[in-house]
């Protein structure tokens, strides 16, 4: 069976603040069927409060003993995909966990009933708190998997009633969990599909061998320029035709996180201005569109695919009921290369392709055509609908003019739509005054708009404590380090603002809660974030409960600027202020 999609992590930050009514339009262009990118399928992160590419995404349980299934983004964008396609299919994988399930280690499987315990809670939290039915869940994203645990998660979700959730493993490299699989007969029973992440098209014997649904489990990562969506539009079919793989997963759903955090740009489409409320329908959603709009999970591909003799390949589905959908690709190299793995050379020229329809095929009166061609702005079309073909008189038999970097789909469906909404506002700075009190009493998220978290959780917290000016704060709830996916940094952070800001002042009213040995900075001229968080340089001021502060030139505190002693103690409010100025060449602060 055969079908495709897309999914995120920590990817959507911005994307929860976009004004109405931008933020329902691009929520169309991905979810909404026969509109746009029409997607088959939405995976998830479950948050585990630890730094997963470009930000961390906050945990369920941030402590033993705590639950709660209204943090962080991804309950709110399931459901609103599911509002616009109830048939969506939902898949969650971890990416991080907690610290505290690690018992001092820094590694999920110290004790595999509670870690099984904490992912099960998830998706039953999903079910009883958002009405959300979890179809795939997965093991410990491109991280080791172990046997144990995914036989220990299997009885658990059976216990709970959840019989109908499939595991989905590794989310890795094939190899391994295939030839594991082929030798232990109950991993193999509790495997339903095999995920791998970048195969390049192509799969392994030994996963074939299984038997098993093969998955492109997490794929392009591409800037969403015309040679992303040559990428997009060849592994979508390439990955069938070449590894036999059904589905096809992109990462990212939406590049809704500040451009200069790692990635920039690699998703579907572009909302990452909440500010301006401008965002682009970038050519990959059309791309999406000329397999999704004309399939569905469920159909089959035919044993008729392959490569054109001149460069490109074709697939060919059905759902069995008599309908049939084509789709050809000829993306040349130089324009559909992906950022991973490595692309060897081949090449796609000028070609005619015939194509005969037999069997109960043959009786179809016509085919509906939709055209894309990427590339040059005079040349180019996108998902464009062309005059139908009539196959009657022609016994089934047609021939197409190929060149290169087009994309057809000839189908027998008549629903196929280009979606479209008016022009969004125009693009904007992020705005150069902005401040925020967090005086929200209901918050609808827990983090306050346009803070992007990349190490630690930051979240609205009213201080019962504080009638006044600090009854509502921004809070970092942490209070060990989880179990990390990536190279958190040693100190907590959540960026804000503009990249390119030179000259600013920061203004922020700040409260230690550890006392002795906490402490607190702002900063400005922040140069990186999300996986590369710990190498962060810029201008930060930090006062520690010791009674010293700092000035240093990076969030580790190698580079140090200036230091001294303060009157400062923890459970005390203070304000800092941090106006950083460009004199000549150097920095002053």
């Amino acid at each position: 069976t055969g079908f495709m999609v897309a999914n995120l992590w920590a990817t959507s930050r911005l994307l929860v603040n976009y004004p109405e009514p931008y933020r329902s339009q691009i929520l169309d262009y991905l979810f909404k069927p026969n509109f746009g990118a029409s997607l088959h399928i939405l995976k998830v992160e479950i948050g585990g409060d630890g730094q997963t590419t470009d930000g961390t995404e906050p945990s369920h349980m941030h402590y033993a003993l705590d639950e709660n299934y209204f943090r962080g983004y991804e309950w709110w964008l399931m459901k609103e995909a599911k509002k616009r396609n109830p048939n969506i299919t939902l898949i969650g994988l971890p990416w991080s966990f907690p610290g505290w399930l690690g018992k001092g280690f820094d590694w999920p499987y110290v004790n595999l009933q509670l870690t099984a315990y904490y992912v099960v809670t998830w998706i039953v939290g999903a079910k009883r708190y958002h009405d959300l039915d979890i179809d795939y869940i997965g093991i410990w994203n491109e991280r080791s998997y172990n046997a144990n645990y995914i036989r220990i998660l299997r009885k658990m979700l059976n216990s709970q009633g959840l019989q109908q959730v499939k595991i989905i493993a590794s989310d890795n490299l094939w190899e391994s969990i295939s030839a594991a699989m082929l030798l232990d007969a109950e991993l193999f029973k509790v495997v339903d599909v095999i995920g791998a992440h970048y195969p390049g098209t192509h799969s392994v014997k030994d996963a074939r061998l299984t038997g098993k649904k093969l998955w492109s489990s997490e794929d392009f990562s591409t800037l969403n320029s015309d040679t992303g969506a040559g990428c997009w539009g060849r592994i979508l079919n390439q990955n069938y035709v070449n590894g036999y793989m059904t589905s096809t997963i992109a990462w990212n759903l939406v590049a809704s996180y500040y451009e200069q955090l790692p990635y920039g740009r690699c998703g579907l489409m572009t909302a990452q201005e909440p500010w301006s409320g401008h965002y682009v329908v970038e050519s990959p959603v059309w791309v999406s569109a000329h397999t999704t709009q004309f399939t569905q999970p469920g159909w089959y591909y035919l044993k008729t695919v392959g490569h054109l003799e001149k460069g490109g390949s074709y697939v060919a589905l059905t759902d069995g009921l008599g309908n049939l959908t084509i789709i050809i690709e000829t993306m040349s190299h130089k324009h559909s290369k992906c950022i991973r793995p490595f692309l060897p050379y081949f090449n796609v020229s000028q070609q005619f392709a015939t194509f005969v329809l037999k069997g109960s095929f043959s009786e179809i009166p016509e085919l509906q055509v939709w055209y894309t061609k990427l590339g040059k702005t005079s040349e180019r079309f996108l998902f464009k609908q062309l005059d139908s073909l009539w196959l009657l008189d022609s016994n089934g038999s047609f021939t197409l003019k190929l060149q290169e970097d087009e994309l057809f789909t000839l189908t027998t469906l008549t629903t196929g739509r280009k979606g479209s909404y008016l022009l969004p506002p125009k693009s904007q700075h992020f705005p150069s005054t902005y401040k925020d009190d967090f005086n929200v009493d209901y918050p609808f998220f827990s983090e306050a708009p346009n803070f992007a978290d990349q190490t630690g959780v930051f979240e609205y917290f009213t201080n019962m404590e504080d009638p006044g000016e600090h009854h509502f704060t921004l809070r970092q709830v942490l209070n060990q380090r989880p179990i990390t996916w990536a190279a958190d940094a040693s100190n907590t952070i959540s960026i804000i603002g503009d990249y390119n800001w030179t000259n600013l002042t920061i203004k922020c009213d700040v409260y230690i809660e550890t006392p002795d040995t906490g402490g607190v900075f702002i900063a400005g001229r922040v140069n990186k974030g999300g996986i590369l968080i710990r190498s962060a340089r810029g201008i930060f001021f930090w006062i520690f409960a010791n009674g010293s502060y700092r000035v240093t030139g990076d969030l580790a505190g190698w580079i140090i600027y200036a230091l001294g002693r303060v009157e400062v103690i923890a459970k005390k409010w203070y304000t800092l202020t941090l106006t950083i100025k460009v004199a000549g060449r150097r920095k002053k602060t």
